[in-house]
């Protein structure tokens, strides 16, 4: 049987092969993939494959901070956004670590400049991963 961790409606996330290191995250039920804010979002090719390359800025209170990532392209989505808006996003995949919890996840990107979280993590992510209490925050991030 598989154990399930508790976690808050908001958590820090590591995403190590994009450098980014306890980025506070909205866990979202309501969005079925996770989404990250980047900018400069441009195809290339990596050793002859689809990639992209993008900025992250890590530190929602330091937008001066930028961080250049480039990543292996696993698709390119229509979703729609909360706004009711459809977009063709790019998508990664990319390994995630939650407090002692380590697992691949899709993200799309996006321009999330205008909300308050500059991720969200979706309920494809969370799978059977975890179970939500929406009334904590960080209940996963400090094990």
């Amino acid at each position: 049987m598989n154990k399930r961790i508790i976690i808050g409606h908001v958590e820090n996330i590591t995403l190590p092969d994009l450098g980014i290191n306890q980025l506070t995250v909205r866990v979202d039920t309501g969005a079925q993939t996770s989404s990250l804010h980047v900018d400069n979002i441009k195809r290339i090719s990596l050793d002859g494959k689809p990639g992209i390359t993008f900025d992250i800025h890590p530190e929602i209170h330091n937008v001066e901070k930028t961080v250049s990532c480039h990543a292996m392209l696993h698709d390119v989505r229509k979703v729609k956004s909360s706004n009711g808006m459809s977009e063709q996003r790019y998508v990664i995949k990319t390994p995630a670590i939650l407090g002692k919890h380590e697992w691949d996840i899709e993200i799309t990107l996006t321009d999330r400049s205008d909300m308050t979280y500059l991720m969200l993590l979706g309920r494809q992510a969370l799978d059977t991963h975890f179970y939500i209490d929406a009334s904590s925050a960080f209940v996963a991030s400090f094990e």
